[in-house]
């Protein structure tokens, strides 16, 4: 009887910049792949909500490390919208606010608290059939991804972005003020010390700024799929 051959579930990195298109790209991605999804930005995003609902401040860098490695994240994915839990909280819309977004973008520059969220990250992806989305994916948490993605956007393209996901989740925002927080996040991400933001040499690189995220996709699934053969 001859055997029947399984296709090897790949784990998938998609790095780039905020606004770019990462999130609904990876989820779309991990549903027609039926793989699993992990926004890695809303794991420092719960860090950040939780040291703030804590009082702990962000210069305390033993506490936040402390913080960072006992907590329990996970993510549940219903068709398009991913739910993020922390320690059995739902926090997903709580963790979505700009002050949230500016505060895990300081935590993040955190060696420890770095540290901790990828031995995280390593974990939920080590069997595979995985889809992780953030900043260092493909160059520090999985290097030997089986396939690695670049996903950029000009930056006005990406500001545009941003804000309009924010009025479609009902946070209050100017477009003036999102501009400016995106441009320091930028620059935060690409010149911190520990794991800056920056393309893996083997990266695929793709610009999303005048594509729909549909073609981004097709085009990626493509490339998986040939990949997985």
């Amino acid at each position: 009887m001859a055997k029947t051959s399984k296709k090897k579930k790949l784990t998938i990195a998609i790095d780039g910049p905020s606004g770019a298109g990462k999130s609904s790209v990876a989820r779309s991605l991990a549903k027609r792949l039926g793989y699993n999804y992990i926004d890695t930005g809303a794991m420092y995003r719960s860090v950040a909500f939780k040291a703030k609902e804590k009082g702990i401040f962000q210069e305390d860098e033993l506490a936040l490390n402390q913080l960072a490695s006992s907590l329990h994240i996970t993510f549940t994915t219903e068709r398009e919208q991913t739910r993020v839990f922390c320690d059995g909280e739902d926090i997903t819309t709580a963790i979505r606010t700009p002050e949230i977004s500016r505060l895990a973008s300081s935590i993040s520059s955190r060696k420890g608290v770095r540290e901790a969220l990828v031995q995280m990250q390593r974990e939920m992806g080590k069997e595979g059939g995985v889809i992780l989305e953030g900043r260092d994916i493909g160059t520090v948490v999985f290097p030997d991804a089986d396939v690695k993605f670049y996903l950029d956007a000009e930056s006005d393209e990406r500001v545009k972005r941003r804000y309009h996901e924010m009025v479609e989740k009902g946070v209050k925002v100017d477009f003036k003020e999102t501009q400016k927080d995106l441009v320091q996040r930028d620059h935060h991400d690409m010149h911190r010390t520990h794991s800056p933001l920056k393309k893996a040499n083997d990266a695929l690189f793709i610009d999303s700024t005048h594509r729909p995220a549909e073609e981004v996709v097709e085009e990626m699934v493509r490339i998986v799929k040939a990949k997985a053969k």
